[in-house]
């Protein structure tokens, strides 16, 4: 089914929120489905090939990281020919609503997952929980879950602070325990920077036989933002749908952060804090010799001042 798709390429990014939620149903049930499940969930179908993506996004998220105001499986459907069932959230809520739960027991039912030769779920933060979470409605299953939480259950992860509005939202009943959902997976990804400790301690939840985490240092506590602008998220996926997202696969493509300035700057950030002036000349030296990197050219000049008053000796000169 290859038709109409380019209604898919409709700007919704100046629509108020009653007016965006109206075109995404009208647009979504012309090549499939779109269903409310309650005040703050909705689900969107978008019926095309024979592999189905599966996100979960926040109406927030959406607006700001597209460009029209699009969920993001949006462009894998036109891009990849996928399908994509979306998930879609006022804010955050971890997804965690029993007719969130209702809907995944109906898919189950209708034995939704089987048509597709493969299914891969996806997520950012909270909604990297739900991906890993809801995946045990698809055995077989890819994830990839970027910063996920494990569980916000205070009894489990009462060290992590930041979401304590979600202390008395239940982590234990139906789809609850993150890492538990995934033993019927057949590859998990968790990404997360192990420099963000909350992150690095979910992710440590994580530990499973089918599960690799991976390590991106530096791109601090908005990975999914970072990996967008270094446009490797679409690749992961797409190797991710394959079951070709080897360890070795990712660092090749993570090697995109060397032009990521936003990398460059937490990179620079991080050899601050441990006073380490010859690896930063060495940084600096690099980024100038492939970037204009105005701020890299000044601290070099700086670094060079430094040397030159004996503080340390510069790195020689090929």
């Amino acid at each position: 089914m290859q038709e109409n798709l380019e209604i898919l390429d409709e700007d919704l990014s100046g629509l108020k929120p009653a007016q965006w939620e109206q075109r995404l149903a009208a647009i979504t049930e012309e090549l499939g489905m779109f269903q409310a499940l309650d005040k703050k969930h909705c689900a969107t179908f978008l019926d095309q090939g024979n592999t189905l993506l599966v996100t979960f996004e926040t109406v927030q998220g959406v607006h700001n990281l597209s460009k029209l105001a699009q969920p993001l499986g949006f462009d894998m459907v036109k891009k990849e020919g996928w399908s994509h069932l979306g998930l879609l959230s006022s804010g955050d809520t971890w997804f965690r609503s029993e007719r969130v739960y209702g809907f995944f027991d109906q898919l189950i039912d209708d034995g939704f997952f089987d048509e597709f030769d493969s299914v891969i779920f996806y997520g950012a933060g909270p909604c990297g929980y739900a991906a890993a979470a809801y995946s045990v409605a698809a055995p077989g299953a890819k994830v990839v879950a970027i910063q996920p939480q494990a569980t916000l259950d205070p009894r489990m992860t009462e060290w992590d602070d930041r979401f304590v509005e979600m202390r008395r939202t239940s982590f234990t009943d139906r789809y609850g325990y993150a890492p538990d959902m995934l033993d019927a997976a057949e590859q998990v990804h968790v990404l997360y920077d192990p420099y963000e400790r909350l992150d690095a301690m979910h992710a440590a939840l994580f530990a499973r036989k089918n599960v690799a985490r991976l390590r991106v240092p530096n791109l601090g506590d908005a990975v999914q933002t970072r990996v967008i602008e270094m446009e490797i998220l679409h690749p992961i996926l797409e190797l991710a749908a394959k079951g070709q997202l080897s360890e070795a696969a990712f660092a090749r493509l993570y090697r995109a952060r060397r032009e990521n300035s936003a990398y460059l700057r937490a990179l620079m950030g991080r050899l601050d804090l441990t006073d380490r002036p010859y690896l930063q000349v060495l940084l600096c030296r690099n980024v100038i010799s492939r970037l204009r990197a105005p701020r890299f050219r000044s601290r070099l000049q700086k670094l060079e001042q430094r040397a030159a008053d004996g503080d340390f000796e510069l790195p020689s000169t090929l």
